[in-house]
């Protein structure tokens, strides 16, 4: 019986790893499927000579001149995420597949919750539509919320503000707009399928991007979306496949109680995505 029982549940377990994969790969394809087969011309520097002073300054530090604009990047990821506040935290590994115009993106995640339990979390945003699923062993719902406004938006502010793992997303004719904040920041504001998000960029003494930040960002509080200030912080920055990217980050909800961390992570592979 204990042959059977042992059998059977990793014929669940199996059959539970085959249907996540496979319902992440139909949101990867709906992504590259709506994504342009190219792009706008190649980088130029004299692109971006209408953006806000320091955004033009960040654009000509990560991006050469010439270099083609992708429609979309693979980022392959591992670190940790705080799975029982206030300090947590359980390790994660996470493969990313990111379109660029129109943006979108879909993050599959596991994460390990405890001694032999593990959690696939899916995070994306596709045509315009938001989405966030956990499974606890792949079998048991944890979360699943999805197709409403809010985490729609939420989406959108995720695929904007890390859009310092792929730049080019940042460049005039991608579908992001620019106006100044002051000399050394700047807010994006992206429109995909309807919906509309906006990130505050802060940049360096050195150019670089330091900080992005949302005023309001939809938080789960007790299964409710409440607009929470959130932002992240970027560091160890370093070339991959030609541009110029942080390899590292953190981000963190800023609550009435304190700055809480709740996500920190490292780029292991990241490549450009080709028709």
């Amino acid at each position: 019986v204990v042959v059977i029982l042992a059998m059977a549940l990793a014929l669940a377990l199996g059959l539970a790893e085959w249907r996540w994969r496979a319902d992440t790969a139909k949101v990867a394809a709906r992504l590259l499927g709506s994504a342009a087969d190219k792009g706008p011309a190649p980088f130029s520097e004299k692109a971006v000579a209408g953006l806000p002073v320091p955004v033009a300054r960040y654009l000509r530090l990560v991006l050469r001149e010439g270099q083609p604009l992708p429609r979309g990047v693979q980022i392959e990821w591992q670190g940790d995420f705080l799975v029982r506040p206030p300090d947590g935290w359980g390790p994660f590994t996470a493969t990313q597949t990111v379109a660029i115009r129109p943006g979108g993106f879909v993050w599959d995640a596991r994460m390990r919750m405890g001694p032999g339990v593990s959690v696939r979390v899916r995070d994306s945003f596709a045509q315009g539509e938001g989405s966030m699923r956990a499974k606890a062993l792949g079998l048991f719902t944890v979360v699943a919320v999805e197709g409403t406004p809010e985490i729609a938006v939420s989406a959108l502010q995720r695929w904007l503000a890390e859009a310092v793992w792929y730049p080019s997303a940042l460049v005039p004719g991608q579908g992001v707009g620019w106006v100044p904040l002051d000399d050394t920041s700047a807010r994006a504001t992206a429109r995909v399928a309807g919906v509309t998000a906006t990130i505050d960029y802060y940049f360096g003494a050195d150019g670089l991007v330091e900080r992005v930040y949302a005023a309001e960002r939809g938080r789960d509080v007790n299964g409710r979306s409440q607009p929470t200030p959130w932002e992240g912080h970027l560091a160890e920055w370093g070339e991959r496949g030609g541009v110029r990217l942080p390899l590292a980050g953190e981000v963190a909800w800023l609550l009435p109680e304190g700055r809480q961390a709740y996500w920190r992570g490292r780029i292991t592979k990241w490549s450009v995505l080709t028709p």
